[in-house]
C-alpha cells in the first residue's frame, strides 16, 4: 500500500518517556494484515476491575468493530478485559462478514486470555470495502498472549498506525491525595480526520480508580474540547475509536476530581494536536481563535468553517495571507457574522477591522508571518461573549499523492 513514508515536519523531536500503567500489558506483532514487515496488530489486556469509557464516530457508515465496542460498553467490569487493534484493514462496508470478523476475534482471544467475550473490544483501521484477513490475526493470538508486557506501549503505538508518519503517545502524572496517578495515551490518525466525535484511533490507560458512568461522562466533555476541534480534511472516518481505561491498580479513587481530569484533558489536547502535526501532506500547524461569537457553539462553528476550507487551507501552504478567505469562510459558515464587525488578525498581525482593511496593515509583514511552521488566526466576530479554538493543517500536493495511491 503507498503511502507517505518520510516524517512529517511538525513532528516532536521524539516519541515521550511513557510510565508503565499497573493492570495494563501490551503485546504487537507483525499479521501481515495488509503491510509487509511491520507491526499492524496491538493487544492490551486490562486487569479485572477496569472501568472503560469511549465514543465513537457518529457516521451512518460504521463498522462492524465500532457497533460491537458500542454495545458492550457500560458492562460489568468484575472480570478482566481486551482490546485488540489491527491497522491496514478497516473490516468497514464489509457486510456480513465484518461481523463473522469480529465475532471470530473475540471468541478466540477471550478463549485464550479466559475473559468474557462481552469485555473484549476490537478495532480495525485502514482499507474499506475489503473483507478483513482475520486468520492472519488469529494465527497470531498465541504469540500475543505469550508476549504481553506492562512495558510494551511504544510498541502498541506503532502497531495502530496507517498512513502515519510517527507514532503518537502522551502521558502525565499528577499526586491525589498524597498518591502518584498516572496517565498514558497512544493515538492514530493522518488522514479522514473531522471533528465528529475523536476522529481516530486513541487508546488512554489510567492506574486510577474511576466510576465508569462518571468516567463516560468526564470523557465526553473533555472530547468536545479536543478531538471534536481538530481537522485535516473535513472526513469523518468509518472506524473513529476513543477509549479510556481506569485500571484502579493505583488505589485512588479520582472520580470527580479536577486535578484528574484536568490532566486527562491534557494528555487528550496532546495526541489531539500531534494527529494535526501528523496531517497528511502538511507543513503548517495552524491555531484558529474564534472570539465575539454569539455563542461558543456558534464560534467553533465560524472556527470549522475556516479550518476546513480548502481555499484557507491551500492558501496557507501557499504562505499567501489571503484574509479574503477567511472572510469568505466566515459568511458561509451558516451561523451568525455580520461583515461590519468582523476583525481579523494573523498572529499578532491586525489584518481587518470594521469589514474593512485595517489602515496599518502591511502585506509583507503578514507574508512573511505565513512562512513560520506554526500558525495563529484569529477572528473577532463582534456580536457577543462566544468563543472557541480549533486546530487544522495546510492542504498541500502531498495529500493528493497519499491518498491517490492509497489503496495501490
Amino acid at each position: 500500500m503507498a503511502g507517505k513514508t518520510s516524517r512529517s515536519p511538525l513532528a516532536p523531536a521524539s516519541f515521550p518517556d511513557m510510565p508503565r500503567i499497573e493492570g495494563v500489558r501490551f503485546a504487537s506483532v507483525a499479521a501481515g494484515v495488509r503491510y509487509a514487515g511491520r507491526l499492524d496488530v496491538m493487544l492490551a489486556e486490562l486487569a479485572p476491575g477496569t472501568s472503560i469509557a469511549g465514543v465513537f464516530t457518529k457516521s451512518s457508515t460504521r463498522a462492524a468493530p465500532v457497533l460491537d465496542c458500542q454495545a458492550k460498553l457500560g458492562g460489568d467490569p468484575t472480570g478482566g478485559a481486551a482490546i485488540l487493534v489491527n491497522a491496514g484493514n478497516a473490516n468497514a462496508f464489509t457486510g456480513h462478514y465484518g461481523q463473522t470478523s469480529v465475532g471470530a476475534l473475540t471468541d478466540a482471544l477471550a478463549t485464550r486470555l479466559d475473559l468474557p467475550k462481552e469485555r473484549i473490544f476490537t478495532a480495525s483501521t485502514g482499507v474499506i470495502g475489503e473483507p478483513l484477513p482475520h486468520d492472519r490475526i488469529l494465527d497470531q493470538l498465541d504469540h500475543l498472549g505469550n508476549a504481553l508486557d506492562g512495558a510494551g506501549i511504544d510498541e502498541a503505538a506503532q502497531a495502530i498506525m496507517t498512513t502515519d508518519t510517527f507514532p503518537k503517545g502522551s502521558a502525565r502524572a499528577i499526586e491525589i491525595n498524597g498518591k502518584e496517578v498516572r496517565i498514558a495515551g497512544i493515538a492514530k490518525g493522518s488522514g479522514m480526520i473531522a471533528p465528529d466525535m475523536a476522529t481516530m484511533l486513541v487508546y488512554i490507560f489510567t492506574d486510577a480508580a474511576y466510576d465508569q458512568s462518571q468516567l463516560q461522562t468526564v470523557l465526553t466533555r473533555l472530547t468536545e474540547k479536543t478531538f471534536n476541534c481538530i481537522t485535516v480534511d473535513s472526513d469523518t472516518s468509518t472506524s473513529d475509536t476513543l477509549m479510556v481505561c481506569a485500571t484502579g491498580a493505583s488505589g485512588v479513587d479520582a472520580t470527580d476530581d479536577p486535578v484528574f481530569s484536568d490532566a486527562l484533558g491534557d494528555v487528550m489536547l496532546d495526541l489531539a494536536h500531534q494527529v494535526v502535526r501528523d496531517g497528511e501532506g502538511a507543513s503548517k500547524f495552524v491555531e484558529i481563535v474564534v472570539t465575539g461569537a454569539v455563542s461558543d457553539a456558534e464560534a467553533k462553528t465560524h472556527g470549522l468553517s475556516i479550518a476546513n476550507s480548502p481555499l484557507v487551507k491551500t492558501a496557507i501552504a501557499g504562505e499567501d495571507p489571503n484574509w479574503g478567505r477567511v472572510v469568505m469562510a466566515i459568511g458561509k459558515s451558516g451561523v451568525t457574522a455580520d461583515r461590519d464587525r468582523l476583525s481579523i488578525w494573523f498572529g499578532d498581525i491586525l489584518v481587518a477591522e470594521k469589514g474593512w482593511v485595517s489602515p496599518d496593515y502591511v502585506e509583507v509583514d503578514a507574508a512573511a508571518y505565513m512562512k513560520q511552521q506554526d500558525l495563529v488566526l484569529r477572528v473577532d466576530i463582534g456580536l457577543g461573549e462566544g468563543s472557541a479554538k480549533v486546530w487544522t493543517c495546510d492542504l498541500t500536493h502531498g495529500y493528493i499523492q497519499i491518498n491517490a495511491d492509497y489503496r495501490s
